[in-house]
């Protein structure tokens, strides 16, 4: 239990918590980053990567990586409808002219080797079980364990959760909600071999909604979702059936693609909860991703907001480290967080409810394309 000392401590080594520690290890700072899963493991996703996503690990040098590994490109999206499909091509910009779809294993792994080489301390197997706080409240550390039962002890000026939903930094510091979503989707998935897909796919019907996710090692990750109010009815029959039946639902087969290729031998699903945005910061302590900012998994867009929120502490704290007061650097983190995801959450938080039908959908996703401009607008504009 003798006490360690850093300058920040990140609990989390997914893809919000790589991120940070790599953009913070990189500014010189003393990076403490501890994982309760072992290194490499999966973790729940649908694995795309919006343009905002691709072009910060571009800008980080990173997206290289993801390519060489043999993910492939993405350069068109398709929209399926009730009468008619259309078809959008992914034109090249800020240095990007495809989109990816990482599986986890590659993303958060080459996000967590890069850290490591800016310096960054990566710690898996050791799970967070309490925070550290001075007589004035002050987030000042952590108390955790490893998976050999091994205690930790370890102190910081600035501790980080990247934790996911159920943050315990969070509930710990009493991070208050800020805004709450009132749609709620539920998704299950699997990874297809064999299966026909040259791009994103998204398919919606009435109340049912599908998507085709090109990934790693030839396989394309197909979910079906649904509202969250009927996920336990449509799966009472077995997560299989309920999911061949999804499918089948929104997507009409999808021409014939899924009779010709070889369905997943296990599927992940996730019975949804509304989104949210929490306070992101306090005294010693600031959140990212989704245990600030959590959208609705029907969004994939979770991965590139866990990544800009990495950018934007990043640039928080680099106005610390040039004397910028604490308090005025995290609340403008905070304050930029909001900026730009602001339009995005109420455009996914509609469409999320699934009250729309064939021909409200369509403004619905005009609405989050332009929000997912006015994002990378937003985080564009201020400097690095």
């Amino acid at each position: 239990m003798s006490p360690q000392h850093h300058d920040v401590i990140v609990i989390g080594a997914r893809c919000a918590g790589a991120a940070t520690a790599l953009l913070l290890a990189r500014r010189g700072l003393r990076v403490l980053v501890l994982e309760r899963a072992a290194r490499g493991t999966d973790t729940l996703s649908t694995h795309a990567l919006m343009r905002g996503g691709a072009v910060w690990l571009h800008r980080w040098g990173l997206l290289e990586r993801i390519a060489a590994a043999g993910t492939p490109p993405i350069r068109q999206t398709r929209f399926h409808y009730e009468d008619e499909s259309v078809t959008v091509s992914i034109r090249p910009a800020a240095g990007v002219d495809a989109l990816y779809a990482p599986r986890r294993t590659l993303l958060d792994t080459v996000l967590v080797d890069a850290a490591v080489a800016a310096g960054a301390d990566v710690r898996f197997g050791t799970a967070v079980t309490d925070l550290l706080t001075d007589q004035d409240g002050r987030v000042t550390g952590v108390v955790a364990r490893t998976r050999s039962g091994g205690a930790l002890r370890a102190h910081s000026w600035l501790t980080v959760g990247a934790d996911g939903a159920r943050s315990l930094v969070a509930r710990r510091t009493g991070a208050r909600l800020l805004r709450t979503g009132l749609g709620s989707g539920a998704v299950v998935y699997g990874h297809w071999q064999g299966l026909e897909a040259t791009g994103y796919e998204w398919f919606y019907r009435r109340g049912r909604t599908a998507g085709l996710i090109p990934t790693n090692d030839g396989e394309v990750c197909v979910f079906a979702g649904l509202p969250s109010a009927e996920f336990s009815r449509e799966m009472a029959g077995g997560p299989r059936a309920g999911y061949r039946r999804l499918l089948a639902t929104a997507t009409g087969g999808a021409d014939g693609r899924f009779a010709a290729a070889e369905p997943p031998r296990r599927l992940r699903a996730f019975p949804g909860r509304p989104g949210f945005v929490r306070q992101a910061w306090g005294p010693g302590w600031a959140l990212v991703g989704d245990a600030g900012y959590l959208l609705d998994p029907l969004s994939t867009h979770g991965m590139t907001d866990a990544l800009r929120d990495a950018h934007l502490l990043a640039r928080a704290v680099s106005g610390i480290l040039h004397g910028v007061p604490e308090p005025e650097a995290l609340a403008g983190y905070q304050a930029d967080r909001d900026r730009a995801g602001s339009a995005l959450f109420a455009a996914v938080d509609r469409i999320a409810g699934y009250g729309w039908n064939d021909l409200s959908i369509r403004g619905l996703l005009r609405d989050l394309s332009s929000a997912m401009s006015e994002e990378i607008e937003a985080v564009s504009r201020l400097s690095a």
